[in-house]
């Protein structure tokens, strides 16, 4: 697995929007700003500003965004401005070979987890879950969120992942494991059985996160990876945020917490990590060899 070089002061990266547009069009222009007072130089795609429907731009456009963004020597570094839906629209139109002959620093997460999982997997390259730029909640990301974040952007992103204070974590199934990090969005994840991308837990730790989906929805498609082997393939698991995912009716629901512990884990498994649609939130290398240890409560990427 290879890790693409940091970024460096001076550097050009790519401003995409893969999936949903911003929604506000002076969204695009703070993470342009964000960009520039970070040292870079940013580069706009053609989806950055496009929009057709719910999508930033048809999927031929938000493609070769994509393809352009790994071709194009100019460019270091890529980031995603939001997630929302579209990438796996536009999964048989990547040229994986072109990003794999020229791996570069990914950011994003959400929707994005599709494209992690791809790059991970077909090009064998590390890519970065990560806050994107173009949002709402990032306009005022806290300290934690914006260091945890630059550690990835600027650094190897190796060493103790913490969370932030006030936030505890808990190990529902003790142990040690070692493993590559995968995973993302829970949607996603089980949106990608039965497909060329697919994702693949044998010896990995993975990590899920959802936002604004009942819990019964949750239920389903935990139990959708569950069936498919994928908690039983795994080193590991990481549980994230899971946020706003509440019942319209609590008093006729089970709560997140019941439904995973119904999934009988047998594999080390924290849950509570600060990571996903909130913030303050961590951000993640995945692809890098991570380890869970119960017995010295620590989640730490190794490599």
């Amino acid at each position: 697995m290879i890790r693409p070089k940091i970024l460096k002061n001076g550097d050009g990266v790519a401003l995409i929007a893969p999936s949903t547009p911003p929604e506000m069009p002076h969204l695009v222009d703070f993470a342009v700003d964000f960009a520039k007072s970070l040292g870079f130089r940013p580069i706009l795609g053609e989806s950055a500003r496009a929009t057709y429907g719910y999508l930033a731009g048809d999927d031929d456009l938000r493609a070769d965004d994509v393809n352009w963004a790994f071709e194009n020597p100019e460019i270091a570094g890529i980031f995603c401005l939001r997630g929302g839906y579209g990438i796996q629209r536009i999964l048989d139109k990547i040229d994986f070979e072109k990003a794999a002959a020229n791996p570069k620093p990914f950011f994003g997460y959400s929707d994005v987890t599709a494209l992690h999982t791809a790059f991970n997997q077909k090009c064998g390259f590390i890519t970065y879950h990560t806050p994107m730029l173009a949002t709402p909640g990032f306009v005022r990301a806290d300290g934690y969120t914006l260091d945890k974040f630059a550690r990835q952007m600027f650094g190897t992103g190796t060493g103790e992942l913490r969370n932030p204070e006030s936030f505890n974590w808990d190990f529902l199934v003790g142990g040690t494991a070692i493993g590559r990090l995968c995973g993302g969005n829970l949607a996603i994840l089980a949106s990608s059985l039965g497909t060329d991308f697919e994702i693949d837990t044998r010896g990995k730790i993975l990590f899920i996160e959802e936002v604004e989906e009942e819990p019964y929805k949750v239920d389903r498609m935990l139990n959708q990876l569950r069936l498919a082997g994928k908690f039983a393939d795994c080193a590991g698991v990481v549980f994230g945020d899971f946020a706003d995912c509440l019942a319209k009716d609590p008093d006729k629901s089970l709560e997140i917490p019941e439904i995973i512990a119904n999934l009988e884990l047998t594999v080390p498994t924290m849950t509570g990590f600060r990571c996903g649609h909130c913030y303050p939130t961590a951000s993640l290398p995945m692809g890098a060899f991570a380890r869970l240890s119960s017995a010295a409560n620590k989640f730490e990427v190794l490599e």
